[in-house]
């Protein structure tokens, strides 16, 4: 399982901001391309974002569903990449101070080829793309609480 954790100079509920707006996967979740469609009901428990992952001419359509959500806390995530497998993503958002929250992102493969390919360097490279994704999350929900200023 990779574990990333980054601290966010904004508060919870403008992290959690991000995470509902379906539409920004494709700005912060890396090789993620493309956001076909969002369910209108996201990021309530079943919906579901339909994304695509991967460079051309090799990316793969497919779907992300949420398993569970908590406002401004918690978002849980079966991402899906078939034919090479699905993940769970849990995403937590810990208030620390009144104006950041600390991002922990747990990530690891549930079903698969990937799944049986699971290995430490499946969990770098796991890492490695959460940690620039945090990086990336962050960067949006600055500039659009620096935007509200």
């Amino acid at each position: 399982m990779a574990i990333v954790k980054r601290t966010v100079p904004a508060p919870p509920a403008r992290v959690f901001a991000v995470l509902a707006d379906g539409w920004s996967y494709s700005d912060w979740v890396v090789g993620t391309v493309h956001i076909r469609d969002v369910d209108p009901s996201w990021p309530e428990p079943g919906s579901r974002l339909h994304h695509k992952a991967g460079p051309w001419p090799f990316s793969l359509q497919d779907s992300s569903t949420v398993v569970s959500m908590t406002p401004d806390r918690e978002l849980t995530l079966k991402a899906g990449l078939w034919p090479l497998g699905q993940a769970r993503v849990r995403i937590l958002l810990e208030p620390e101070g009144t104006t950041s929250t600390r991002v922990t992102i747990e990530e690891d493969f549930e079903a698969g080829p990937l799944l049986m390919l699971r290995n430490k360097l499946n969990d770098l490279v796991l890492h490695r793309r959460n940690v620039e994704s945090l990086r990336r999350l962050s960067d949006i929900a600055t500039r659009e609480k620096a935007d509200q200023a």
